[in-house]
């Protein structure tokens, strides 16, 4: 027995994408990709202000603690320059950390030859900077950072230790990101 058939069958589909369906995915992922990126680069900005203020608070907690072993202040220069950190994070009994406490423990990327510096792409260009440093030895009950950066906008500050930078966002140098509380 011979079976034909004088219908036409359709032809089976391919399995492949068609170049509309893949132009259609690519451009949605170009523009996913394009919101994404400046909300990446905001919250990569938004870490390194946090990291830094934490900087920032560790060397205040950590001059206040100097405080409470010695009764007395390290020596106070404005910045955490390479003497502030050796007297800060080692054992140097032969400056004015005399038991030899490590009061501070710091991160590779937080120091260089200068000291305690804020960390790589912080500011832009790969600049880095000391952090301020402002202490109330005078009993004032509060310090002033315009003392030591005429910039700032903040006067006096209810503080015995406030430990900043300047803010990179702000191209006027009035803000800076630290410790003033």
């Amino acid at each position: 027995m011979n079976l034909t058939s004088t219908g036409k069958f359709p032809k089976s589909k391919s399995n492949s994408f068609t170049l509309v369906e893949l132009l259609v995915v690519i451009s949605i992922i170009g523009l996913l990709a394009g919101l994404g990126f400046p909300a990446i680069s905001g919250a990569i900005k938004a870490g390194k202000k946090a990291e830094v203020a934490g900087m920032a608070e560790s060397i205040k907690t950590a001059v206040n603690a100097f405080y409470s072993e010695y009764s007395s202040y390290p020596s106070n220069n404005g910045i955490t320059d390479s003497t502030f950190l050796t007297n800060m994070s080692t054992t140097n009994t032969n400056g004015g950390n005399l038991r030899g406490i490590a009061f501070l423990e710091v991160p590779a990327k937080f120091t260089n030859e200068k000291g305690l510096v804020t960390p790589s792409g912080f500011y832009s260009r790969g600049a880095r900077s000391n952090f301020f440093v402002l202490i109330d030895t005078g009993n004032l009950g509060y310090v002033n950072p315009q003392s030591v950066s005429s910039t700032l906008t903040a006067t006096n500050v209810p503080s015995s230790v406030a430990v900043w930078v300047l803010d990179p966002a702000d191209k006027t140098g009035k803000k800076a990101v630290g410790t003033f509380k």
